[in-house]
């Protein structure tokens, strides 16, 4: 135990783990000048580039004028991340309960390995070998009482003296002439500084009781990090399940039959183990690799959850599809993977008291029919963002998710609102109901004022008539019969234009149109367009 109770607890420090990770996924050496950028300033460097003067915080401009030869990457948070989970796994290895405290640095109980190892010191160095090993050089290791003292301790250390070892309750000391900007806390630190409170030791002198009252929780929790009385505790990460599971096919199979009854004891396992984690899997991915060396996959969604029976079904319809990437399997099976994307607690989707789950056998029957037709042959409507109906409406993949190219809780300035109620400026005042029928493709039409000459407006909005009637050129869409065709339409009643402009930044595919609403003698409502000369039918109004 340590210091007043405290776990003893021991960093893994990997210095320099942002350039180390960018460099590896940008295919560089860590070993050149390197510095990785987020927000326009530098976020760390490499050795090479701190001995050319280049230092964190500093702009992109002032460190390369610094190193001319300096190499700029971006830094990304996933690719930080990712890289250094296999580093965590490494450690795993030797020694259980490993935490991630972020990219690049990592903590665990010191007694268990020291136990093991004999002393914390000799610990340390087996988990510095083992870094080594798995080609993580440099790395230090602080021991003390909690993962603050810990931590810098692991930051103090050397190349030299690697691990840097603080005796149990002798982390006020150490932590004493260190400076409050490590606390990470701008705001209080820069108060701190301006009260004369420039170490960690000054700062821990403070009262409890007035730091409190004075910096609320948030400083108290700094002032009892100051003073070495970090009892947070360290927990190591829980590894997920694996849920992946793969069959291999030795000679390779060409028979859909065949792969389907070999699959169905890997869809009873994947199964079994889900109802286990209590989980169900509402999004499978199935993985079909051939003989020709060809991965063919694809997600399949349920509306409820997979059974043993859908996942066989899925396989075999993936198998059996025309249409699709699947129909160009022209070589033998050699191995199927199943990968639950997405598995929920089967609590949520547990029926209400009166049923209300969605009808599977639906499901099952458009899913049949799309593995026969197509993967795009069985199309659901999903309303997503756009100035006008036509633009609202996407036609989604049966099975795939449902969401729009287009935001729609986006503003839309111009767009057709559908209601009359008042609105942000930039958008229209449209009158309730929507329309009802929006032609796929819009009809061509002239729309005529009483003298007989065609009505247009001005970039003002300003008509050169009152419309009075339209006509519908003829045309081989749907939705208009073909007695609208050139008949004269009588408008008994019109409101209008709401102009809309569209990209106005980029002259090539600049639109500039001007709506309008026309009813006629037979209760029909429509909506107009016109763009430049052109009229267009865009709806109606039943």
């Amino acid at each position: 135990m340590g210091g007043r109770g405290l776990t003893r607890t021991m960093v893994i420090w990997v210095p320099d783990w942002p350039v180390t990770a960018a460099a590896v996924a940008g295919g560089r050496s860590p070993d050149e000048p390197i510095v990785v950028l987020e927000k326009g300033k530098v976020l760390a460097t490499s050795a090479a580039a701190r001995a050319e003067g280049v230092r964190r915080g500093q702009r992109a401009r002032d460190a390369q004028s610094r190193c001319p030869e300096l190499v700029v990457l971006k830094y990304d948070p996933v690719i930080d991340a990712r890289a250094f989970d296999p580093v965590i796994a490494c450690l795993e290895a030797i020694t259980p309960g490993v935490q991630a405290i972020r990219p690049g640095m990592c903590a665990l109980k010191a007694r268990g390995p020291a136990r093991f190892y004999g002393s914390e010191e000799v610990a340390a160095e087996k988990l510095l070998d083992r870094l080594e090993t798995f080609d993580v050089p440099g790395s230090r290791v602080g021991i003390a009482d909690g993962p603050f003292a810990a931590e810098q301790a692991a930051r103090t250390s050397s190349a030299r003296t690697r691990v840097q070892v603080v005796p149990p309750g002798g982390s006020p000391q150490f932590l004493a002439p260190l400076s409050v900007d490590l606390l990470e806390q701008p705001e209080l630190t820069d108060l701190l500084r301006r009260l004369g409170l420039r170490s960690l030791g000054a700062f821990a002198q403070l009262s409890g009781t007035e730091v409190l009252t004075r910096f609320g929780p948030g400083g108290a929790f700094a002032h009892r990090l100051a003073g070495g009385a970090d009892d947070r505790p360290v927990t190591g990460r829980e590894v997920p399940p694996e849920l992946t599971r793969a069959l291999d096919f030795e000679p390779s199979v060409d028979r859909v039959d065949q792969v389907a009854f070999a699959v169905r004891a890997i869809a009873d396992e994947l199964i079994v183990r889900l109802t286990e984690l209590g989980l169900v899997c509402t999004t499978l991915r199935v993985e079909v690799g051939t003989e020709s060396g060809r991965i063919h996959e694809r997600e399949w969604l349920h509306p409820r959850w997979f059974t043993a029976a859908d996942v066989v079904d899925r396989v075999r319809w993936q198998l059996q599809g025309s249409g699709t990437a699947t129909s160009e399997l022209t070589s033998p099976v050699v191995r199927i993977r199943l990968i639950p994307e997405q598995a929920d607690p089967v609590g949520a989707h547990v029926d209400g008291l009166w049923g209300g789950g969605p009808d599977e056998r639906i499901h099952r029957a458009l899913s049949r029919v799309q593995s026969m037709l197509g993967h795009g042959a069985v199309v659901s409507v999903v309303i997503g963002g756009g100035r006008g109906f036509a633009d609202r409406q996407t036609l989604i993949p049966w099975g795939d998710p449902p969401v729009p190219p287009r935001p729609p809780d986006q503003p839309w300035p111009g767009a057709i609102t559908g209601t009359s109620a008042g609105t942000s400026a930039g958008a229209e005042r449209w009158p309730t109901p929507a329309p009802t029928t929006i032609f796929p493709e819009p009809i061509p039409a002239k729309v005529f004022a009483a003298d007989g000459a065609q009505v247009s407006v001005s970039a003002r909005g300003e008509l050169s008539g009152v419309p009075t009637a339209f006509s519908l050129l003829p045309t081989n869409g749907p939705g208009v019969q073909v007695a609208d065709s050139n008949k004269i339409h009588p408008i008994t009643a019109w409101a209008g234009p709401w102009l809309s402009t569209e990209r106005w930044w980029d002259p090539t595919t600049e639109s500039r149109q001007a709506r309008f609403q026309f009813q006629t003698a037979d209760t029909r409502a429509w909506l107009f367009t016109l763009h430049q000369t052109t009229w267009q039918a865009q709806a109606t109004y039943d």
